[in-house]
């Protein structure tokens, strides 16, 4: 084993940032992409919610991933493989003619070999973040964890920005600098080009800088192999056993039923023009209003939350943190009626409905840390968001065609009305008053 001391500054921001870049890429970018390119809103909100599906999935192969070589291993192997996917993404993406994109209907069979690439992109980051987890657990001592939670944290917000934002730029600019519809595949393959670049030399960075923990050791024989897929099963069985576990999962489902249809069509709306009801954005600014003011109202509204529930508890945060991630989704309602023409006021309008996302997400974490709390506290997180991953997911796969069936006003005013599931689904919850309270 190399004892070298790597000073976690020299790698832990660096992995985080690596471990949000494809999980954005693949959730957020990829339906950019794809409606620039052409494809209906049905078919993007129903391939990309597929997309989703390792995240809902990775606690069923993660037992492998503790028992198979090391940590560090898996979380340079999936870089590497995310690096070669990307450079396979941007030489395999399709060159729909400029009338194919205008039309609006670009054929999914022309990305059946982009998708499986995603595809494997997305096993590798959701493989990549079990890994990652399980490494910082090794890797630091107890008492330096809990200091570098923020810097974790920041990172994979700074490689949303990245992701949703920069890229997202850079793929505007480059479509105006090909001016024209068959311009744009052009454009969107040089920048997950480019992306690949970046990806890759922070991914042969960790092969060098990343420490080699002595607990950081591959558990593989028989035996091992066995008591730990009895330990998974046990893990599950409990599960599944804890007190009102069946509530908690109603509750994990459809807490975000509102935001699993919205995100899907989001930047379709963004993007389409008003002939067909969209507020018609250049690609540049879609990636500056979310890619940046976006992230800003976010991450205040978390912190503000954070605060709040630590004051409150979760039982007092629950009401108001339900409200806030709901009511503000009638931003979309008033972009679809008077389809304003000010940056500003959409860039306004966007600060506050992230904002209100950021303080409502506060209760859904702290709940599913709540149903966590036992014996097997990671494990069970990890299938919460499971569940989580797993509400997203079925919802943004019929967004598309909800869409296209009722318009965006109508889609938006659809999406309202879920928000009485989110009240309905938090009114039933009984939670301990003093959870989460700072004493």
């Amino acid at each position: 084993m190399n004892k070298v001391k790597i000073n976690p500054w020299a790698w832990i921001p660096t992995l985080y940032f690596a471990e949000g870049i494809p999980y954005f890429i693949v959730n957020t970018v990829s339906t950019i992409m794809f409606k620039r390119m052409g494809m209906s809103n049905a078919d993007l909100a129903l391939y990309t919610s597929l997309l989703s599906l390792p995240w809902v999935f990775k606690p069923f192969w993660s037992p492998f991933v503790d028992i198979i070589r090391t940590k560090r291993w898996w979380v340079v192997f999936m870089q590497l493989l995310m690096t070669a996917g990307l450079v396979a993404l941007g030489l395999t993406l399709p060159s729909p003619s400029a009338e194919t994109i205008a039309s609006g209907a670009t054929p999914v069979s022309m990305f059946v070999v982009t998708l499986v690439v995603f595809w494997i992109i997305a096993f590798a980051s959701a493989t990549h973040d079990i890994a990652a987890d399980g490494f910082y657990m090794l890797a630091l001592p107890q008492e330096r964890q809990a200091f570098f939670v923020g810097i974790r944290s920041t990172f994979f917000r700074l490689s949303s920005i990245f992701g949703q934002g920069v890229l997202v730029v850079i793929a505007g600019l480059l479509e105006r600098h090909y001016d024209g519809l068959g311009g744009i595949p052009k454009a969107w393959a040089m920048t997950i080009g480019i992306c690949s670049l970046i990806f890759g030399t922070i991914a042969l960075y960790h092969v060098f800088f990343m420490p080699r923990p002595e607990a950081d050791a591959p558990r593989v024989g028989v035996a091992s192999a066995g008591s730990v897929l009895r330990e998974t099963c046990r893990t599950f069985v409990t599960f599944f056993r804890k007190p009102g576990i069946w509530l908690a999962i109603l509750f994990m489902l459809l807490y975000r039923l509102p935001e699993a249809f919205l995100v899907k069509m989001i930047n379709p709306f963004l993007l389409d023009g008003h002939e067909a009801g969209g507020l018609g954005l250049a690609t540049e600014t879609v990636g500056f209003i979310y890619g940046t003011i976006g992230i800003i109202g976010l991450t205040a509204g978390g912190i503000i939350g954070g605060i709040a529930a630590s004051r409150w508890g979760l039982k007092k945060s629950l009401w108001p943190m339900a409200l806030a991630i709901t009511l503000p989704d009638l931003a979309y309602v008033y972009f679809s009626l008077v389809m304003p023409d000010s940056l500003l006021v959409i860039n306004a309008c966007v600060f506050v409905e992230q904002f209100g996302y950021g303080f409502g997400f506060t209760a859904y974490m702290l709940y599913m840390i709540y149903v966590a709390e036992g014996e097997f506290k990671t494990s069970h997180y990890s299938l919460c968001t499971a569940f989580m991953a797993l509400g997203l997911a079925i919802p943004g796969m019929f967004a598309g065609k909800m869409q296209q069936a009722l318009g965006y006003s109508g889609f938006f005013l659809v999406v309202m009305v879920c928000c009485l599931v989110t009240l309905a689904v938090t009114s039933l919850l009984k939670v301990d008053p003093e959870y989460g309270r700072k004493k």
